[in-house]
């Protein structure tokens, strides 16, 4: 149990660290308008998307699977989404700064839960059921992880 308390402990740490290696990243792009690859997204767009997916999956996934008994999620379109919403003229800086705090504010959550809470389940409406916590905890971390690798590559 010990092993497994102190991974999420560093998993916490990960998911905050992430975050504000992200927003330094994407800050450190001089054209964030350019694409990063050709065809592709620029990184204002990754960062718009990855803010996105934060608040609107992983982290409600998050939040919602810590509060409530056995939730079901629906599947969320990222690129349908960036169609409908992207605003262009959103101010990078403080789209990253208010993803840094929304992490922030996720860890201090988790940080705070009983060890059981890690375990509790949900279901998600094309993909099944046994989704824990931690699953979505692990699958934020990872998107994060996946854009900040994108945007160093494409800078």
């Amino acid at each position: 149990m010990k092993e497994l308390t102190e991974y999420r402990v560093r998993l916490i740490e990960k998911l905050v660290a992430a975050a504000g290696g992200f927003r330094k990243a994407c800050l450190a792009v001089q054209d964030p308008y350019a694409p990063l690859e050709a065809g592709g997204w620029n990184v204002h767009q990754v960062a718009a998307h990855t803010r996105d997916v934060d608040k609107l999956v992983y982290g409600l996934r998050v939040r919602r699977t810590a509060q409530e008994d056995n939730p079901e999620f629906q599947n969320f379109d990222g690129d349908a989404y960036m169609a409908e919403h992207y605003d262009a003229n959103e101010p990078l800086d403080k789209m990253l700064d208010g993803f840094v705090e929304s992490l922030e504010a996720q860890a201090e959550m988790l940080k705070k839960l009983p060890v059981e809470a890690w375990a509790r389940k949900s279901r998600h409406a094309t993909l099944g059921s046994g989704f824990t916590l931690q699953t979505w905890v692990e699958r934020n971390l990872a998107h994060i992880e996946e854009h900040l690798e994108n945007v160093k590559r494409g800078s």
